[in-house]
This record gives C-alpha cells, sequence and structure tokens, in this order.
C-alpha cells in the first residue's frame, strides 16, 4: 500500500493533485487542507490511502495523519465508499468531525452535500464507540464543554434560519470560549 508520497506538485485535473514523485505523476484525489499545502509549487508531502478495486485503483491524499485515519474510518461505515469518506474529511477539521461524533452530533454530516438522515445516523452509530470519548471534555461540576455550547449556539443560529453549514462557518469566526447565548450575539453581528 502507499501510505506516504513527498514530491512537486505537477498539476490539478478535475480528479485532483497531480503530484510528481520521482519522475513519475501520481493523481491524487485530495482534501481542501492537502491540495492548500501543494499551493506554491514546493515539495509536499502527503498521507494517502490506496483505495483498490475490480476496475481501478485510486490514491486520496490527506494533509495529515488525523485525516487519513478518520476517512480509513468511514470506509468501515457500511454504505461509506471513497468519494462520501473524501467528502465527509473533507468537509471540516477531522478534530471536529471527530467531536461532531462522539456527541452523536448527526445533523453535522447531514449538512454535507450527497449523505441523507440515515447515512448521517449511521456513520454516528458505527463510528462513535470506535473512536471513544477522547475529544469530549466535561468541566468540574457537570457544567458544559465547549462541545455542547458550540451544539447550542449552532442549534440556535439554524432556528433563526441558517443552514447548518452557515452556521457553522459563523462560528467559525467566534470565540469558542464565550458562552452559547453570547457565541449566538457575535455569530449574528458578524453575518450581517
Amino acid at each position: 500500500m502507499i501510505s506516504r508520497l513527498r514530491g512537486l506538485p505537477a498539476g490539478r485535473t478535475p480528479e485532483g493533485l497531480v503530484l510528481d514523485v520521482g519522475g513519475v505523476g501520481y493523481l491524487v484525489a485530495a482534501t481542501p487542507s492537502a491540495l492548500r499545502q501543494a499551493d506554491g509549487g514546493r515539495e509536499v508531502t502527503l498521507e494517502t490511502y490506496l483505495h483498490v478495486r475490480e476496475d481501478a485503483m485510486q490514491l486520496y491524499g490527506f494533509a495529515d495523519t488525523a485525516e487519513r485515519e478518520l476517512f480509513v474510518s468511514l470506509l468501515g461505515v457500511s454504505g461509506i465508499g471513497p468519494k462520501v469518506a473524501l467528502a465527509v474529511v473533507s468537509s471540516a477539521a477531522a478534530s471536529e468531525l471527530r467531536r461532531a461524533i462522539v456527541l452523536a452530533d448527526a445533523a453535522r454530516f447531514q449538512a454535507i452535500p450527497g449523505i441523507g438522515k440515515k447515512t448521517a445516523e449511521r456513520i454516528v452509530l458505527e463510528l462513535k464507540e470506535k473512536l471513544g470519548s477522547e475529544d469530549v471534555v466535561v468541566l468540574p461540576g457537570g457544567a458544559a464543554s465547549p462541545s455542547s455550547s458550540h451544539l447550542v449556539a449552532r442549534d440556535a443560529l439554524v432556528e433563526l434560519g441558517f443552514t447548518v453549514t452557515e452556521a457553522e462557518q459563523a462560528l467559525a469566526r467566534v470565540d469558542p470560549a464565550l458562552p452559547a447565548e453570547e457565541r449566538v450575539r457575535e455569530a449574528l453581528r458578524t453575518a450581517a
């Protein structure tokens, strides 16, 4: 299996990035963060996954091992192929997606084009135990963790007419240490 490539970006096609490694051009379907690393034309190292089917072999590229590990975990979910897994991993940071799985936030996955309610619920159900709860922090005294505060703020924005994706983007520009109510106010202020 090819698990890492280091080379010079040689071009882009609709199918992905062409990476020149020792004179051989590898076509890699890559995440946006991996493509950003390749901007500028300097040498880049990508974590990769070689998906082999009966009729084709396809390389998938990732900026780091966390993205690749999440991609491989998603391939283990029934009904999820490499294109859908790449779309999921490309939608947000791997740590944010892991947190959504651990917190059973299926709505986060439904916001990704091509993923319906049942698929989103299956992702959460099948991966929740595998990924564990190391990404969820419970504060002393049972106070809400920043993750649950984020979910409360996002749900409030959705109730106010934002899509899940728009709410996530608005909250990304707000200090995550603020209480949920203040995060909603700040998100509304920056979105206006």
